[in-house]
Parts: structure tokens; C-alpha cells; sequence
């Protein structure tokens, strides 16, 4: 393997919760509010909002159950994955509660993207109906939905949206690879197509970059890679201790800056990108 692009000076614990009160209880989910907060959920059900500038946690909401993969909407209401329930949680920015936003058919509902531009929410089944692992669909104002692609994936995990809007990036964690599902002009899936292959050993989550380039995490080993189409697979860090890196799963955007979630520990991390080739253009 080529040696990463960046070293671990470049990554740095971010917040460090485990003995915060809340406690960030090996966080899964990561996402950034538009007011530069980061946010996560843990193995508790517990939603908290990070100060931007890393110096408090805030409980936002809970489920007494496992939050997986959190997303915002352009509200500010926060979609959020739980294991426990089998079901999608909606914290409402307006009124501050989080409640059953929508479970119909799902058993292992893992990362949802907001679609505010059909009026859908995606969300990927880890499990799936016969155990097949697929991707559900939910109407954002009901969270009426059903099994939205059919084709059997090996695990599907974390997702991104295509940065022109028409389909989905989704990690297949047990192949591994990453697929393309195309969002068709009818609003069905198209037909799945692996894009990136070569990730060691357990990839997790997804996030694009500004200038179009993907990362991709991975939980085992704790390794970030980024994708660019023609250029290929790049490894820009890891983890060998997996401590400060330990087991990222979702990742998460804020300009220059790449925050991770580490089931393997209680703490959120921060990776400095600037040192990458063209990083003006990554936020």
C-alpha cells in the first residue's frame, strides 16, 4: 500500500467525551449544522450538538436506543437512524422534541439523505426485506415509504448524494466496494452500478468534497480514503493505534476540515485537509 497523503498530525481529537455529561458514548452518526456546530449520536440514543469550536456538548434529543446515521435538512431538523427501534427519528428544529418520524418496512435503517428537491428522504437498510440489504424511501412530510431500491447489496451503509443530485453513492461495507444508484427522471432507482473498488478491509461512510473528489472511511482499519473519478483510490491517513482515529464510521464536511465519528472510542475527531492538493476546494 502507498504511504497515506497525510500523517497524524494532521488529525486531532476534536471533542473528547467520555466523561462529559452527556457522554459521547461511541458515536456512529456525524453531521455539521449550517451554524458550524457538529453534531453526532451515540449508543445511548442521545443526539448532541458540539460546539463549533469544540468547548461544550449539549443533549438535543433522544431515543433510548443506538443512533446510526444523523442528517439535517435545510430547516435545521435533524434526521436520525436508530438501531434499537428499527426505525427514523425527526429532531424539529422549531419545537426541540425528536420524535418517530418513520419505520415501515425497515430493520436496520443505517444513513438517511435528505432530498428536499423530490420531497424524499433515503434511507439505507442494513438488513432489508428477506435479509437482503437495500435502500428504503420515505415522503419527507409524511414518512410514508417503502423498499425504494431492490437490487441486493452486501451491507449497505453509509450514502452520499451525487453532487449533481442524480443518485446515490452508497458504501457496501461486506464487498467492499462503492456503488452508484441512479435516481431515474421518474423518481425510481436505475440499475446499481460498483464505481470504486480496492477499499481495505471494512469501508463505512461517505462524504463529497466541494471539488467532487470522495471520501470514504473505513472502519477497519482506521483509514480515510479519497476517490477522484480517473485518478483513482488514495489512501490520505491512518490510524495504526487506532486511537485517534479508532474506527471511524460517518464522516462529515466543514470546509477544510474532515470530522469523524469513532465507534471505537468517545470522541470525535478533526482531520486538517489543507495539506492536500488542491484543499482550497475541498469546502
Amino acid at each position: 500500500m502507498a504511504k497515506p497523503l497525510l500523517d497524524m498530525s494532521a488529525a486531532r481529537v476534536f471533542f473528547d467525551g467520555i466523561f462529559t455529561s452527556p457522554r459521547v458514548a461511541h458515536p456512529e452518526g456525524v453531521a455539521v449544522h449550517s451554524d458550524g456546530s457538529i453534531w453526532c449520536g451515540t449508543e445511548t440514543g442521545d443526539l448532541l450538538r458540539l460546539a463549533a469550536d469544540g468547548g461544550s456538548v449539549e443533549r438535543k434529543g433522544g431515543t433510548d436506543g443506538f443512533l446510526l446515521g444523523i442528517a439535517f435538512d435545510s430547516a435545521g431538523n435533524c434526521f436520525a437512524c436508530d438501531l434499537r427501534h428499527a426505525a427514523i427519528f425527526r429532531w424539529d428544529a422549531a419545537t426541540a422534541h425528536m420524535e418517530r418520524f418513520a419505520s415501515s418496512g425497515i430493520r436496520v435503517p443505517n444513513y438517511p439523505i435528505v432530498d428536499e428537491a423530490r420531497g424524499w428522504l433515503y434511507v439505507s437498510d442494513s438488513v432489508g426485506e428477506d435479509n437482503r440489504s437495500g435502500i428504503f424511501r420515505y415522503d419527507l412530510k409524511t414518512g410514508d415509504g417503502a423498499l425504494w431500491c431492490r437490487q441486493a447489496m452486501s451491507f449497505a451503509n453509509g450514502m452520499a448524494m451525487a453532487p449533481d443530485g442524480n443518485g446515490l453513492y452508497v458504501v457496501e461495507s461486506n464487498a467492499p466496494c462503492i456503488s452508484y444508484v441512479p435516481i431515474l427522471a421518474d423518481g425510481t432507482a436505475g440499475a446499481r452500478q460498483v464505481v470504486v473498488e480496492g477499499m481495505h478491509n471494512v469501508p463505512d461512510g461517505v462524504a463529497f468534497a466541494a471539488d467532487g473528489s470522495l471520501f470514504i472511511s473505513c472502519y477497519e482499519p482506521s483509514r480515510i480514503y479519497r476517490w477522484r473519478r480517473g485518478k483513482g483510490l488514495e489512501v490520505v491517513i491512518e490510524d495504526p493505534a487506532a486511537t485517534t482515529l479508532a474506527h471511524p464510521t460517518n464522516i462529515a464536511f466543514k470546509c477544510d476540515k474532515l470530522y469523524t465519528a469513532n465507534l471505537g472510542r468517545w470522541h470525535i475527531t478533526e482531520i486538517d485537509l489543507s495539506a492536500l492538493p488542491n484543499a482550497d476546494q475541498l469546502g
